[in-house]
């Protein structure tokens, strides 16, 4: 209760409104607890434990796999990653590879090609996120092309993201092929 008004927590709410509303409108939802500070995991978790036959369940369960953590560390990731890259047949890159003062976790020398590797929980606070955008920034004037992917992605849509980063290193071959020499 509330001033006298009968009130559910936020996990229950959510759970509630997943069996009526629409996807996005759930991840959106969800986005604003988290902002507001009040989205934590562990009670989902558990709600959605005990929450049996309720017709909100499946819905909430996928939009709370945005907030779960990833299956691999930081090395794990790169592993996996790299070796997704070579079944797909593309160059291995060098991993921990230090270029403009940086530590790159996946590059490609030759096209001076970048792939950062993030998880939420490395970079999950402001101080992260503004110095995230000053290194990008530094490796662009260093002249070094970079991309992110989320462990989450690689771990969602692996065939996906190596599509994706064959096309990135494609177009960067082609970006550097037509440059003038000299």
């Amino acid at each position: 209760m509330e001033e006298g008004i009968p009130v559910t927590a936020v996990p229950r709410t959510l759970l509630d409104l997943a069996a009526t509303v629409r996807p996005d409108q759930l991840r959106r939802m969800l986005k604003r607890a988290e902002e507001l500070k009040l989205f934590d995991l562990g009670p989902f978790e558990s709600l959605l434990e005990r929450a049996g036959g309720h017709p909100g369940v499946g819905q909430l369960s996928r939009a709370l796999a945005a907030y779960r953590p990833p299956r691999f560390t930081r090395s794990e990731l790169e592993r996996h990653f790299v070796a997704l890259v070579e079944e797909a047949g593309l160059p291995r890159p060098a991993t921990c590879f230090n270029e403009a003062g940086y530590e790159l976790d996946v590059y490609w020398p030759e096209l001076r090609f970048a792939v950062e590797l993030d998880v939420f929980e490395t970079h999950g606070t402001r101080e992260s996120f503004e110095e995230d955008r000053l290194r990008q920034e530094d490796l662009k004037l260093a002249g070094v092309e970079l991309t992110r992917v989320t462990g989450r992605r690689v771990e969602r849509e692996p065939k996906r993201v190596v599509e994706r980063i064959a096309q990135l290193l494609a177009q960067r071959r082609r970006q550097l092929e037509a440059r003038p020499a000299g």
